[in-house]
């Protein structure tokens, strides 16, 4: 498990420590870094996938589309070198890359790397999974991927996600991120176990997943169950589907050990759908595995610590929330027994509050 991350020279942070827990949230302000910290974990990532490999790229792997390498120097760097530094159980280990002058390279020199890679940063396929922000809206058809089966997983943008389905279909799913009320009835499989969560989180759904042989796409197709025709093409079931699904395949493969990261797992999603999500996410960090999620939505938070108190599936001292309002270190809030934040400060989640005093406000000037 992560257990800290220190970035050095990267982008708005000169200097920025975080501790990690099971359950680790970035939250705040648009613009104050919280991308950032997602994209420090995928530089040394790459590194970490790929040992051999001199450079890492700035643009296109893991979703990235950071520009130029002085764009992301840290705008008054003593030296042109960024580092990222991992704190595990195992050890500590640091990542240096190198900014070179040349403002047409979009790429990093790997000027330092540890001889050993933390296991959950160099894990393959379905041990490290990222989903970024800008994921895949409804497709009739998604790609395929040629990498070895047993690590297909559903990709960055979820384009993997019909492909993981079909090939997993079968595979149990452990027993820790089981839907509850199925657990009598002994139905174990990721295709039967996606069905119960995606319909309690989102409606009711059977769900069907096809690798044809003879073309490189797979197919995703819904039905509802309590209506009787034809298969329901994911245009027609909305976006909310096809952007939670591939986080609930991915959490529902995840194995003990193993790192799931998520931007805006709320995007499209009701906000009781949200709050399930949460609670979703929280029983995967409580799995054994570990969850960094990116949010907006107090929704999804409150529904983690719903995960944390009410369904028990996650400790509470294993959640961890940094507020990221512009300042130059973020704010770490911790939940306790009975699900409350160590502090709320300004700007944190507080909207519906504030619009509610205002309308409150207007109200009785005109009465």
């Amino acid at each position: 498990m992560i257990t800290g991350l220190r970035v050095a020279n990267f982008k708005r942070f000169a200097e920025l420590s975080l501790p990690f827990r099971p359950m680790t949230v970035l939250s705040g302000m648009n613009g104050a870094g919280k991308s950032t910290i997602v994209q420090a974990l995928l530089l040394a990532r790459q590194v970490a996938d790929r040992p051999d490999r001199r450079v890492v790229q700035l643009n296109g792997e893991y979703g990235l589309a950071l520009g130029e390498a002085l764009e992301v120097l840290y705008v008054d760097a003593s030296q042109p070198e960024i580092v990222v530094e991992l704190t595990t159980e195992t050890g500590v280990y640091s990542y240096g890359f190198g900014v070179p002058e040349d403002s047409r390279r979009l790429n990093l020199s790997i000027s330092d790397s540890p001889p050993n890679h933390p296991e959950i940063l160099a894990a393959r396929g379905l041990g490290f999974t990222y989903l970024s922000a800008e994921r895949l809206g409804p497709r009739d058809q998604l790609n395929v991927s040629a990498e070895e089966e047993r690590y297909i997983e559903v990709g960055v943008q979820g384009e993997f996600t019909g492909q993981a389905i079909s090939l997993h279909e079968t595979s149990e799913v452990r027993p820790p991120l089981r839907f509850p009320a199925a657990e009598e009835q002994d139905i174990v499989t990721l295709r039967t176990q996606l069905e119960y969560w995606a319909s309690a989180i989102i409606r009711p759904v059977q769900i069907s997943a096809n690798w044809p042989a003879g073309i490189t796409a797979s197919i995703i197709r819904f039905q509802d169950p309590n209506v009787v025709g034809e298969p329901i093409r994911p245009a027609n079931m909305g976006f909310g589907f096809s952007y939670a699904l591939p986080v609930l395949v991915a959490g529902l493969l995840i194995p003990v050990g193993g790192l799931l990261v998520v931007e805006n797992p709320e995007a499209h999603l009701h906000p009781a759908g949200q709050s399930k999500l949460g609670r979703f996410l929280a029983r995967v960090a409580g799995s054994g595995a570990q969850v960094l999620v990116e949010t907006h939505s107090d929704h999804v938070l409150n529904g983690i610590r719903l995960g944390a108190v009410e369904d028990r599936v996650v400790a509470p001292d294993d959640v961890l929330v940094h507020f990221l309002d512009g300042a130059a270190e973020p704010r770490p809030i911790t939940v306790n027994s009975r699900g409350e934040f160590s502090e709320w400060p300004q700007g944190f989640f507080d909207q519906f509050d504030d619009d509610l005093e205002r309308l409150s406000r207007v109200r009785r000037a005109r009465q």
